[in-house]
């Protein structure tokens, strides 16, 4: 039986969050350099996203460049730029024809400008679509989300715009990058890693999260429903009491 057939569409989770790992190590493996690895992770997201809109999930966050990824060597980082850029301007026209909206959260200003216009103009020309949105987090950690969370806080603070006492939860999350978006109920780290690396900190509180060994560049729609089983599988309580044991405990 296909995978996707053992899905129950009903259950398919809002939100999926991917930290996309293990691209250096495949490279290695097939004795090329890191971004041959990179770049043959470009057909695993195109996997993954042709598997996420099939499915009907409504946001896929993936876990493309981190703040900690500007310390690698400049020529690595240099290939990730043209990479993305080039991998930018072929897939719109594919993510377009998919009604594929484009999403970018993280300190922009950071990428290269040429890679600021490029992404501009893709968010642009997918802005009216109405399927996956897919979310890159791009010059992104959650720790500088978090400290820049803060800074505008606080100056909203000085200039009178918001008071301290009304601070909660809720409006914390307003001034998150994924504010319009629900908390990802599944996270999904390729290569064998059991860490979250800094990513989507605040809002992965009660995110299931599923690891897997196979690297970035081998992972394939196959795998992308293997993780969506596993999910559906288990019971989410969010601190609650399991209703199997207050099924027992009622019982017993």
């Amino acid at each position: 039986m296909d995978l996707s057939e053992q899905i129950d569409k009903r259950r398919i989770p809002k939100h999926v969050a991917m930290i996309m790992d293990g691209n250096g190590r495949w490279a290695q493996r097939k004795g090329g350099e890191r971004i041959f690895g990179h770049r043959n992770g470009v057909e695993s997201v195109r996997q993954v996203v042709e598997a996420a809109g099939e499915l009907g999930v409504e946001y896929l966050t993936l876990y493309a460049f981190s703040t900690e990824n500007w310390k690698r060597p400049r020529k690595e980082i240099d290939g990730l730029m043209n990479l993305l850029t080039n991998t930018i301007a072929n897939e719109t026209k594919k993510l377009n024809e998919n009604n594929v909206r484009l999403l970018v959260i993280g300190n922009i200003t950071d990428l290269p400008n040429s890679v600021q216009k490029h992404l501009a103009q893709s968010v642009n020309s997918l802005s009216v679509n109405t399927g996956l949105k897919l979310v890159l987090a791009l010059s992104y950690s959650g720790r500088w989300e978090i400290t820049d969370v803060v800074k505008r806080m606080c100056l909203d603070a000085k200039s009178g715009k918001l008071d301290p006492d009304q601070i909660d939860s809720c409006l914390v999350e307003s001034y998150l990058a994924t504010s319009s978006m629900p908390d990802p109920e599944l996270l999904i780290r390729t290569s064998g890693e059991r860490r979250i690396s800094n990513f989507l900190l605040w809002q992965l509180a009660y995110t299931e999260l599923y690891f897997t060994p196979v690297l970035w560049p081998d992972y394939r729609k196959e795998h992308f429903y293997e993780a969506i089983i596993d999910y559906q599988r288990r019971e989410r309580r969010f601190g609650k009491v399991s209703e199997k044991s207050r099924v027992f405990t009622n019982n017993s």
